[in-house]
């Protein structure tokens, strides 16, 4: 088993949870992000509104427009193109065009016989070129002159921005005003989602800001109930709990007293290995609870990683040759990287840590050896257990810092811990504003922690 140890500045949680929510933190694809965000809903809602509404608008218009052209316009604009004809004359008279070209925003074309003539403001002529508007706007003479009319072209040269566009800009502008007044009323949505994600790990404080007193801040007000009857069952439970776990010291003190006098053999080894068990149980649960505080529970000191690392491992070395009245053999493979600088730690929570995952290593590895490694990675600081065992499957690897979780079924106590080794390094990576990580050494299971530079 292979455990890689490393606390950085980005998170508090162990990794298993930190990868079942990676799916969260990556961009969605915006197809999704429109499925299941309803602010971006509401924003395609209220385009799509715009859009429809200047449709409708359009269409409608047009219909309009098209019947009263058709009803109205025509029939007026055929007469007075038959009268201003009439006033031009036949053959026509150039003087006349011209005081009408000089009179009216219209452009007169002559082609005949006689005379050929273009004028108008600008003399540029906006004739349509559907065939039935030609024939409405021209007329021929009793002489043979063919007389065109058309509209003056600077009355169609608008700027870039035509006249038309304004209303769908002005739906537009509606629109955007509506869509922030409707994001201002589902605001405290943002704070209810930050204040559950709090809460979901532990964070009970600073409670949600009720910011109104609509269904969304009675909302709010429920769910900030919600969280303090949490927080007073989680604190009853860890009163409950250090109450038992202190009241059983002592009688498991004199039981083991007691177990000293009995006579040597089996019964007398087993009997001091089952409460020794109970012993550690008990000490593990009462340091869960203390670093459940967080930060506050910590007793920070300047610290040489690199140091307490050696110092670690050369006192389980010669914790083991006194117990086995051995030489002690080779250690872990040290890996540490130069130059580190001190971190603010609390020492007796990074000893506790260091010793439950070399346990854990030495335990798993089947005897092919640990490997600790320290290094300096993007302003963190990286402590890396790691053993040469079978390694941990990854489906079981997000669970290995769960309380008394054992990722072989079958395994007795005999053959591990209490089950809360890994849970307390977890503890401790938080505490210090670092991150567990369990990852596939290949062969082995490594163990990381950063711990953030600023620890």
């Amino acid at each position: 088993m292979t455990v890689t140890t490393t606390l950085s500045t980005t998170g508090l949680a162990d990794a298993a949870p930190r990868r079942r929510g990676d799916a969260h933190h990556h961009p969605l694809r915006w197809h999704h992000r429109l499925a299941h965000s309803l602010k971006w809903r509401l924003v395609a809602l209220f385009v799509l509104l715009a859009l429809g509404s200047t449709l409708v608008f359009m269409l409608g218009t047009r219909a309009v427009v098209t019947a009263g052209w058709r009803e109205l316009g025509r029939p007026l604009i055929t007469d007075y193109v038959d009268r201003l004809a009439s006033d031009i004359g036949s053959p026509p008279d150039l003087a006349r065009a011209q005081a009408l070209v000089q009179r009216l925003p219209i452009s007169i074309q002559i082609d005949g016989p006689q005379l050929h003539w273009l004028g108008g403001r600008e003399r540029a002529m906006h004739v349509s070129h559907d065939p039935l508007m030609r024939a409405m706007l021209s007329r021929t003479t009793a002489d043979g002159h063919v007389i065109r009319f058309g509209v003056a072209q600077w009355r169609w040269d608008e700027p870039a921005l035509s006249w038309h566009w304004w209303p769908l800009l002005g739906l537009l502008a509606l629109t955007a005003a509506a869509f922030a007044y409707v994001r201002h009323l589902f605001r405290p949505l943002d704070d209810i989602q930050a204040g559950v994600r709090r809460y979901a790990q532990g964070q009970f404080a600073p409670s949600i800001p009720l910011r109104r007193h609509d269904e969304l801040g009675a909302l709010a007000d429920e769910v900030n109930r919600m969280a303090g009857s949490l927080q007073r069952m989680l604190d009853g439970q860890r009163g409950l709990l250090l109450a038992i776990s202190h009241e059983l010291r002592s009688p498991l003190t004199r039981a083991r007293l007691n177990a000293e006098l009995v006579a040597d053999g089996p019964e007398r080894l087993a009997l001091l290995r089952d409460l020794g068990q109970m012993r550690d149980l008990i000490s593990d649960l009462l340091e869960s609870e203390r670093l459940a505080a967080g930060p506050a529970a910590l007793q920070r000191e300047p610290t040489d990683l690199n140091a307490l690392v050696a110092e670690v491992v050369a006192q389980q070395a010669n914790d083991a040759a006194n117990r086995d009245g051995l030489a002690a053999g080779p250690g872990p493979m040290l890996q540490l990287a130069a130059g580190l600088p001190p971190l603010a730690l609390d020492r007796a929570r990074l000893r506790l840590l260091l010793r439950n995952l070399l346990a854990n290593a030495r335990q798993h590895g089947e005897g092919r050896g640990v490997t600790v490694a320290t290094a300096l990675d993007a302003g963190a600081v990286v402590l890396t257990v790691r053993d040469h065992g079978p390694g941990v499957p990854e489906a079981q690897r997000a669970r290995l810092a769960e309380p008394f979780y054992r990722p072989d079924a079958a395994r007795s106590r005999d053959s591990g811990g209490v089950g809360l080794g890994l849970t307390l390094c977890r503890l401790v990576a938080q505490s210090h504003g670092g991150r567990l990580q369990f990852e596939d050494a290949a062969p082995g299971l490594q163990v990381r922690l950063v711990l953030p530079l600023g620890a």
